[in-house]
């Protein structure tokens, strides 16, 4: 077994978070939205299909993922995420500029 291969198990499918589609997982890249993919003790990660990927925007996102996890992305209903979003955003904003 490669060391690539020890870090996920087998070549399942998995769901882009993007698209949707379903590909194997040797076809899609992790995406660990604590954005530490390489702390991976009792970590489970989403991924993107490699078109998806490709189409991201790699520049950092200085503190996105926390906020996206702080408003409960993907976990709520989005009239509810999204005013908490805003009221983090909002929040952010303000001591950022103090």
């Amino acid at each position: 077994m490669s060391s690539r291969n020890a870090w996920h198990r087998g070549n399942d499918d998995v769901t882009c978070i993007a698209c949707g589609a379903s590909v194997s997982r040797d076809d899609a890249r992790e995406y660990d939205k604590q954005g530490d993919r390489w702390n991976r003790a009792e970590k489970t990660f989403e991924f993107l299909c490699k078109p998806c990927y490709r189409e991201c925007c790699h520049t950092p996102r200085r503190g996105l993922e926390e906020t996206l996890v702080a408003a409960n992305a993907g976990e709520t209903n989005r009239e509810t995420f999204l005013r908490r979003y805003c009221s983090l955003a909002r929040r952010d904003a303000r001591e950022a500029s103090e």
